[in-house]
C-alpha cells in the first residue's frame, strides 16, 4: 500500500486520520510474549510485518499549526525507513489521533489508541502528558512526548527528544547576556502559561537569574488569555530590559504589538512553542522583530545538511503546508524511535519491555544535527542540553533565522535538573 501524497489543503485532515505508511500485511499482534519472524520476542503493536506507533497531536487546537507540521515531519521519517526496507524486517505504521490540546479529550481517545501500538512516536502537549502519565506507566508504554518540560524526566516510560524548557530557556538568556542585551543585575520579564510548560520554563529563567543576580517580574495567566498589553505596560514600568515568553503563538503577538507600541523595544525571549510563521500574517507582524527563539531542534531554515534535505522532502510533499520547526521536530522524534528499534531489533526484544531496556542503553544517539547528541543512559537527565538560537526574519522559509548554531552554554551545563542523579 502506496502512501498518497496529500495536497496541503487537506493536511490537516489528513494527519488526523490514522495512517498507514506501511505495506498491507496481518493487523493482529504476534501475541504477549510470543515471538515472531526473525526470532524476535513481540507484544501489542508488532506482526511479523509491521510495527505499529502511535501519534497523539493538535491538529485542531491552540498549536494545529506546529501540531500538523510534526505530524508531518513523523510522517517523512517513516517513509524513509519504510524506503530503505523498514527496521527488522518490519514496515512503519502510524495511527494518529487529534486530541486538539484538550486533556479530556486525550483521555478519552487514548484507550482506542492504546492496544494498536508499541509506543508513541510523538504526544503532543504537557497537560495531555500530565493526564495521560498514569496511563503509560500502567501499560508501559513509551512515548517521545512533543513536550519538553524537565518535570516529566522522572517518568520511565518518557523519551525525550531534545532538551528542555528550562534549558532552552537558561541558553537563550546566557545568549542574551553574550550579545549584550542583558547585563547581571537587571530586571527581566517572563510572561508563562500556568501548568507545567509555562512553570517548566520560569524555572529556567530562576536558574539563570540565581546565577546572575538578575530580577524577575512574573506574570502568570492562562493558555486562554488573549490581550496582555496591561501585563507588558506593567513590566515597562518597571524597567525590564527583556522579556521571556512560555506562551502559545496568538499570546506571543500580544507580548509583541504592546512590546513596540508602549515603545519599549526590549529583545524578547521564546522558546518553539511560542512562534508560529503564520504570525508574520497578523496584525502583529512589524512588531515581530525583536523576537528570539531558543530550541533544541534546527529552525526550518537552517543550513544543516539534514534539516535542509527534511525541508525539500516536506515542501515536496506539502506544497502549501505551514513552514515551521515542527517537521524537524517530528523528523528527529521518529529518528529517536529508529535507533531505539534497531537496538531492541538486535536484542531480539521488540516488546513494550524490550523498547525500555533498549532506549537505556542509548549513550549516543546522532541525528546528523538535528538536535544534539542524545544520551539516555541516566533517567531523569535531560538527554541533552543544547540549542539553537534563531530570530524572527519575515525572509526566512518558517520565519526565523539561526543566529547561533547548535551550542550549550556553561549555565546550561551546570543546570541540576529536578530528577537528575
Amino acid at each position: 500500500m502506496i502512501l498518497r501524497r496529500r495536497r496541503a489543503g487537506a493536511l490537516a485532515g489528513a494527519l488526523t486520520a490514522g495512517l498507514v505508511l506501511a505495506a498491507c500485511g496481518s493487523t493482529a499482534d504476534t501475541g504477549a510474549g510470543a515471538t515472531g519472524a526473525g526470532g524476535i520476542k513481540t507484544d501489542k503493536g508488532v506482526t511479523d510485518t509491521t510495527i505499529t506507533l502511535g501519534i497523539m497531536g493538535d491538529t485542531s487546537g491552540v498549536f494545529k499549526n506546529l501540531g500538523g507540521a510534526i505530524n508531518a515531519g513523523n510522517q517523512l521519517w517513516a517513509n524513509e525507513v519504510n524506503a530503505a526496507g523498514g527496521i527488522c524486517n518490519r514496515q512503519i505504521k502510524i495511527e494518529i489521533v487529534d486530541h486538539g490540546y484538550k486533556a479530556d479529550t486525550a483521555k478519552t481517545l487514548y484507550p482506542q489508541l492504546e492496544p494498536k501500538v508499541l509506543g508513541m512516536v510523538q504526544l503532543l502537549g504537557s497537560p495531555v502528558l500530565a493526564a495521560l502519565k498514569q496511563n503509560l506507566q500502567s501499560d508501559n508504554l513509551t512515548a517521545a512526548p512533543a513536550s519538553w518540560s524537565s518535570e516529566i524526566l522522572n517518568n520511565p516510560n518518557i523519551m525525550m527528544i531534545g532538551t528542555t524548557y528550562d534549558l532552552e530557556i537558561v541558553n537563550g538568556l546566557a545568549y542574551f547576556q553574550q550579545q549584550g542585551l542583558i547585563k547581571d543585575g537587571d530586571q527581566i520579564g517572563h510572561i508563562y502559561i500556568d501548568g507545567e510548560y509555562g512553570g517548566n520554563g520560569l524555572k529556567g529563567s530562576k536558574a539563570y537569574a540565581a546565577a546572575h543576580g538578575l530580577k524577575i517580574n512574573e506574570a502568570k495567566i492562562t493558555s486562554t488569555d488573549n490581550d496582555l498589553t496591561n501585563i507588558v505596560t506593567g513590566m515597562k514600568g518597571a524597567g525590564v530590559k527583556a522579556i521571556v515568553l512560555t506562551t502559545t503563538p496568538g499570546q506571543t503577538a500580544s507580548v509583541m504589538a504592546a512590546n513596540k507600541a508602549l515603545a519599549l523595544n526590549v529583545p524578547v525571549l521564546g522558546n518553539n512553542p511560542t512562534f508560529d510563521p503564520a504570525l508574520l500574517q497578523s496584525p502583529a507582524k512589524d512588531a515581530l522583530g525583536n523576537l528570539f527563539v531558543s530550541a533544541s531542534s534546527a529552525p526550518f531554515s537552517s543550513k544543516t545538511p539534514k534539516a535542509q534535505q527534511v525541508a525539500a522532502e516536506y515542501k515536496k510533499a506539502y506544497p502549501n503546508g505551514p513552514l515551521n520547526g515542527g517537521v524537524p521536530v517530528g523528523f528527529v522524534e521518529g529518528k529517536v524511535w529508529e535507533a531505539v528499534l534497531k537496538q531492541a531489533c538486535q536484542n531480539k526484544d521488540l516488546s513494550r519491555a524490550g523498547v525500555q531496556t533498549a532506549l537505556t542503553q542509548l549513550k549516543s544517539v546522532k541525528t546528523d544535527d538535528l538536535v544534539a547528541e542524545l544520551d539516555y543512559s541516566s533517567p531523569g537527565s535531560p538527554p541533552t542540553r543544547g540549542v539553537y538560537i534563531g530570530k524572527v526574519d519575515p525572509a526566512a522559509e518558517g520565519g526565523i533565522t539561526e543566529v547561533a548554531p547548535l551550542f550549550t552554554s556553561p549555565e546550561a551545563k551546570a543546570y541540576k535538573a529536578p530528577y537528575q542523579k
